[in-house]
């Protein structure tokens, strides 16, 4: 009788292991990768959006079942904390995410951080550096200097001298554009800023105050022979701006960021817009990758215990008609 019991004892002891065991699984389940960007505003963040979409439907395909997503698109920093918040509570494993703004969701990422979320953050980094996070992020340094020995050489090689410059907001990033874009412009001394030195106006990278500088820049000054406007965004109203003037002094735009647009006028030989930079909304495709390769183990995840954010670099690079077919997606939304 005793040994009966024991052996009673012990399978009701074994099954509440296995019991257990099914609990905790069932709590873990499936990694969870939890994706939040903001709503499209304008041409560049709707491909944010566009190509984070395209990374999970193919994540999807490649990983039936193994993986679980949520892409969450936000119309502004408040949507975007209560998002981040939302993933917590669903159980995210995995962050990726491009601040509406840096310094509203640095608190709520770095939350999501201290919860034992790996967190990936796109394009624009957080405030705060002391914790472990990848920052991966287009070389904006690099885009403005491409741009600049584009158009310097361009217009050297075409008797141009004359241009102006439109920036995008007041902003780290911007400025690291427009002082290496002037970097190499002002290497060729022929070449002059219409507004003097390095001077140059914001554009908000916005297709409406493209159209409207370059509406008051064609009523200041009579004689233009390039514009440099940093995005593409932008490129749309300098160009409509030009067309409704007239003006054929013009002979050169360059714009930034790679959209379709831009590499269609590049593939159709368009008067003048010959090249572009690419700072592509599809790093969030990158980042979303860099993500899975992570939770596959072909990358380490020895960022999220870091002091400091780790740094991935997209390159910028030129692209025209010799290449334009290399980067050219015609699916995409931007």
């Amino acid at each position: 009788m005793r040994r009966v019991t024991i052996i009673a004892l012990c399978m009701i002891f074994a099954v509440g292991m296995i019991f257990a065991q099914g609990v905790s699984e069932g709590q873990t389940g499936v990694p969870k990768i939890g994706i939040a960007v903001p709503s499209p505003d304008h041409g560049w963040t709707g491909g944010i959006g566009w190509w984070a979409d395209k990374a999970v439907k193919e994540l999807k395909e490649q990983y039936p079942g193994k993986y679980e997503f949520k892409v969450l698109h936000a119309d502004g920093y408040a949507k975007q904390i209560s998002d981040v918040e939302d993933l917590m509570v669903w159980g995210m494993d995995y962050l990726v995410i491009l601040p509406h703004e840096s310094a509203p969701l640095t608190p709520v990422v770095k939350e999501a951080h201290a919860s034992g979320v790996k967190c990936i953050v796109v394009d624009r980094g957080l405030t705060d550096t002391s914790f472990g996070y990848i920052n991966l992020a287009g070389n904006n340094t690099e885009m403005g200097k491409v741009s600049g020995i584009f158009m310097r050489d361009y217009m050297k090689k075409n008797g141009l001298t004359k241009y102006v410059a439109m920036g995008g907001m007041p902003v780290v990033i911007d400025g690291e554009r427009m002082n290496a874009f002037f970097d190499e412009m002002q290497k060729e001394k022929s070449l002059v800023n219409l507004a003097g030195g390095r001077n140059y106006d914001f554009a908000d990278w916005s297709t409406q105050k493209g159209l409207e500088l370059m509406e008051n820049y064609i009523q200041k000054y009579p004689e233009i022979h390039a514009v440099y406007c940093q995005d593409d965004d932008v490129m749309t109203g300098v160009l409509q701006a030009i067309k409704e003037s007239g003006r054929k002094d013009i002979k050169l735009v360059f714009g930034g960021a790679g959209s379709k647009a831009a590499y269609e006028m590049i593939m159709n030989d368009d008067p003048l817009v010959k090249a572009t930079a690419t700072y592509h909304p599809s790093m969030v495709y990158d980042a979303i990758m860099y993500c899975l390769d992570v939770a596959e183990g072909r990358k380490s995840d020895a960022f999220h215990t870091a002091s400091k954010p780790t740094s991935v670099v997209i390159p910028s690079v030129l692209v025209d008609k010799s290449n334009v077919m290399d980067h050219y997606d015609p699916d995409s939304v931007f």
